[in-house]
């Protein structure tokens, strides 16, 4: 895992022309702490509403649905907002980055968020409300969706809102589904919204500053 997210950042970086600004320019970006406080405040949430809140949301969807919700959109939709930013991309619509570089970033975010949802599934060892495991907390496909819904956002929500509005409605109704499906608490979404578009948006600013290091080290070989 290690290295397949080492050799991603390295091939980002080599693939971004350098475009007017200067590698001291790009370390000094600012941490993105007002980027945070939307997953931060996710992730709280879901640890805050975990037991009885969960529950007691948890027997209202069941006594709603007892025959549970058929579906399988929740397994394809986590990807259609991402889907979207590639395609966007291909067809030479402009975003924040070329395709190539989407592309990359979209692997990391994902392999990013993924890996802290599947460790602390690992640790916390939760029960799903199906008993049907115990790997419940977070929820992987909420996380796979709000970082899906963040990477349209972060590469065309500034050419129009209703990108980013259309990616995290999408991603709302992946999160909503796991909960009528009985297959995740209402914690598990919470926290697994955060983690996606928390991890997204650090992939997104650590990428100038990687990408500087290794500028930097590649010319020091070079001279």
């Amino acid at each position: 895992m290690k290295k397949f997210l080492g050799l991603c950042w390295i091939l980002l970086a080599c693939m971004t022309p350098v475009q007017g600004q200067s590698e001291d320019d790009t370390l000094r970006q600012a941490f993105p702490v007002k980027a945070l406080i939307i997953p931060a405040t996710l992730a709280t949430s879901g640890l805050l509403v975990q037991g009885k809140i969960s529950r007691q949301l948890q027997h209202q969807v069941v006594d709603r649905y007892p025959g549970g919700i058929h579906t399988q959109a929740d397994k394809f939709l986590p990807f259609a907002p991402a889907a979207l930013s590639l395609g966007l991309g291909a067809a030479g619509v402009k975003g924040r980055h070329m395709p190539g570089q989407q592309l990359l970033l979209t692997l990391l975010a994902n392999v990013t968020a993924q890996g802290v949802t599947q460790s602390l599934k690992l640790v916390a060892r939760y029960p799903r409300p199906d008993a049907s495991g115990f790997d419940a907390f977070p929820s992987g496909h909420t996380t796979a969706a709000f970082t899906s819904a963040t990477l349209l956002h972060k590469e065309y929500g500034h050419r129009s809102m209703w990108y980013s509005v259309g990616g995290y409605a999408v991603a709302s109704s992946v999160g909503a589904l796991r909960i009528m499906k009985n297959e995740h608490w209402l914690s598990d979404v919470l926290f697994g919204a955060g983690v996606g578009i928390g991890a997204t948006h650090l992939v997104y600013w650590g990428y100038p500053w990687v990408k500087s290091k290794i500028r930097r080290k590649n010319k020091r070989m070079t001279d």
